[in-house]
């Protein structure tokens, strides 16, 4: 099995770069050919392209009145112009590539050119809201949650000849979205409606990246909309499993990737999805949680861990090169790009960019390439290509202790991979900055019936071990802080 590498580029702020380089516009149809070719020297199976749908011009204009805003980006782009205000990609005008990137051609082309090297693009689907101002505010009102009049967490929209309070999307556990307009799920017309959508997306990409999945499972919509009732009679019905059932009769590879918090990742892959967002261990990982990443990997579930998204940063997120230190970026980033599931890496995450610009703009401030990050991103990803990590038979091995009162092993996580007989790989890394020890069973057919050559794939070492001594004792690991080791086995 082949789990997905997948690699996020903030598009409008990336064609700008491109075409700044070339001194002409670039779109969509016209990106240079070393583009695809850096993407698959390093492995990437799929790109994201985020932010490529037309976003609300009301919203844009949110985002520029916005005082708050404004002060981010005097932070993060001092010399900003309007025009370098797009508005935010998730208050989405309308499922359409805006002529300035390329259009829906240019993206169809972009698509093609990327399946020739056998790479499928990933879209965003936010289902939760659409942008202040989309059409269907003008055309059917019907479809979002009707808000208190006057009051902040909704604004009053005319539509065939009435005046409307529209409730502004939100998420329970922060004030409303003011740039954007809740979708009511508890009306079949609105599931009909956000249907018909994704399966226009559909034909345009391989799969979609679901922006807050959570908020429109039925019963986490009717406690966060409970004090604006619904005029009519509520959908028994959840969307996910409907909708991607339907979307598969027609495309029965397109992947699903879901944004998720809340400990809702299960239910959701239960409802279809492919892949949800492992944001426990993104946490853990900036925090310095080294048991609590350990026990979080060590007990989930395996398929759930199969069917994570694992990353360091997104767009969402404080870039990796400014949250961790050195030695913790490389351990962290080792471990994410080695375990099963999806491992999800973000434009200028590879170069070492520190700094996070606020999705609302299209210019990013230009940032000084760091070579020691750049080099190790090349490196890791390039080697990795070469094993079986992320393309093999995968287990998640439980370190033991190495004596009884030493407790280090609580600090390493060992992750086995094999895609062939007479040949495996080990992955093993120290999370903690000290010292750590520990034994650890691989679960390989005939382990004792030779004995092993042990290379490191990360230095020139090489061991020998005895097979039956590993099968019968485990195998012993003594690892120095923050230290990572991809260990390939064959018979001695």
């Amino acid at each position: 099995m082949k789990h997905p590498l997948l690699y996020e580029i903030n598009t409008r702020c990336w064609l700008r770069d491109l075409s700044d380089a070339a001194g002409a516009r670039v779109d969509l149809s016209q990106i240079p050919e070393p583009e695809f070719e850096r993407w698959q020297d390093l492995g990437f199976t799929h790109i994201w392209l985020m932010g490529v749908w037309t976003t609300s011009t009301a919203g844009r204009e949110q985002a520029l009145r916005s005082s708050k805003l404004r002060q981010r980006y005097n932070e993060v782009l001092p010399d900003w112009q309007p025009e370098d205000v797009g508005g935010s990609p998730y208050a989405i005008g309308e499922y359409n590539v805006p002529e300035d990137l390329g259009g829906n051609e240019g993206l169809a082309t972009f698509r093609r050119q990327l399946h020739e090297i056998g790479m499928k693009l990933i879209l965003d689907f936010v289902p939760n809201h659409v942008g202040i101002g989309h059409s269907w505010l003008q055309f059917w009102p019907e479809l979002f949650v009707e808000g208190r009049p006057g009051s902040v967490g909704a604004f009053k929209w005319r539509s065939k000849g009435d005046d409307h309070w529209i409730a502004h999307g939100k998420d329970p556990y922060f004030p409303a979205w003011a740039d954007t307009a809740q979708l009511d799920y508890r009306r079949p017309e609105t599931h009909r409606a956000s249907l018909d959508t994704l399966k226009l997306i559909a034909t345009q990409c391989d799969g979609v990246r679901c922006d807050m999945a959570m908020l429109i499972l039925r019963e986490v919509f009717e406690r966060t909309w409970e004090q604006l009732p619904c005029p009519v009679p509520p959908c028994e019905r959840e969307f996910w499993p409907h909708a991607i059932q339907t979307v598969r009769e027609q495309f029965p590879d397109f992947l699903f990737l879901a944004e998720a918090y809340w400990d809702l990742e299960s239910e959701l892959l239960d409802q279809g999805f492919d892949y949800t967002y492992d944001k426990w261990l993104a946490d853990h990982l900036k925090n310095d949680n080294v048991t609590q990443t350990t026990s979080h990997l060590s007990n989930s579930k395996e398929d759930i861990i199969r069917r994570s998204v694992h990353f360091l940063e997104n767009h969402d997120e404080s870039r990796a090169a400014d949250s961790f230190d050195w030695r913790e970026h490389r351990t962290a980033a080792v471990l994410a790009c080695c375990l099963p599931g999806m491992r999800l890496l973000h434009e200028g995450q590879l170069s070492g960019a520190k700094i996070q610009p606020p999705v609302q703009l299209a210019r990013r401030p230009r940032e000084e390439r760091n070579d020691e990050i750049h080099a190790f991103y090349t490196w890791l990803l390039r080697l990795l290509r070469a094993t079986a990590v992320g393309h093999g038979d995968h287990k998640i091995l439980t370190p033991f202790p190495a004596w009884s009162t030493n407790k280090t092993h609580q600090a390493i996580m060992a992750i086995q991979w094999q895609n062939q007989a007479g040949e495996f790989d080990l992955v093993v890394i120290n999370l903690a900055d000290h010292d750590a020890q520990c034994f650890v069973n691989p679960e390989i057919a005939d382990l004792g019936a030779a004995s092993w050559r042990m290379t490191d794939l990360l230095s020139p070492a090489t061991f020998t071990r005895s097979g039956n001594e590993i099968a019968t004792k485990g195998l012993y690991l003594a690892l120095t802080p923050r230290a990572h080791h991809i260990y390939h086995f064959t018979p001695a």
